[in-house]
């Protein structure tokens, strides 16, 4: 079973992912820290010396290999990696996608606490930062939409109940 978990920066998809992974007996992986290692290189210094298209196409290349290479897994993926190329409808033909929906305000909460290792918001003025946030998920709901599982309040739901409703897609 091949679990990809999917939101904005922020939602909790490695939180969840790794507890998820702990208590099913699935290994973890984390799209962008496979990324880091790769490169050897922060995702800050691959997007000022390569730019967001090579990090793109890199992103769909280590996500297509790692389905080849495990048959289950917990995978959380980068909050941007649903929306380029095909890269949802390959994971929904590999897996099972959870969407973890995290309400504007928690992210905001989280993000500001540690925007210094996000390159796409070092730019933005912590009082713009929310408005971001909603025009960014507004641009990618379309996409987020098309999870197997949408969990929605994930600060709130245990994970006896994120894990059951996982399984019953």
């Amino acid at each position: 079973m091949r679990i990809f978990l999917i939101g904005f920066m922020g939602a909790g998809k490695t939180h969840w992912g790794k507890q998820v992974a702990n208590r099913m007996g699935l290994p973890f992986f984390d799209l962008d820290e496979l990324i880091v290692a790769h490169e050897n290189k922060s995702i800050a210094d691959i997007f000022a010396t390569h730019g967001e298209e090579y990090f793109r196409l890199l992103e769909k290349q280590l996500l297509e290999e790692l389905v080849e290479r495990e048959d289950s897994m917990i995978i959380s993926c980068g909050g941007g990696t649903p929306c380029f190329f095909n890269n949802i409808d390959f994971m929904k033909r590999y897996g099972i996608v959870v969407w973890l929906n995290t309400h504007v305000e928690v992210i905001l909460q989280r993000l500001l606490k540690e925007r210094v290792h996000r390159p796409l918001l070092k730019d933005i003025k912590d009082e713009d930062l929310r408005n971001h946030i909603v025009r960014k998920l507004n641009e990618r709901r379309m996409y987020y939409e098309q999870a197997d599982v949408i969990i929605d309040k994930e600060d709130s739901i245990s994970m006896n109940d994120f894990i059951q409703t996982v399984l019953h897609a």
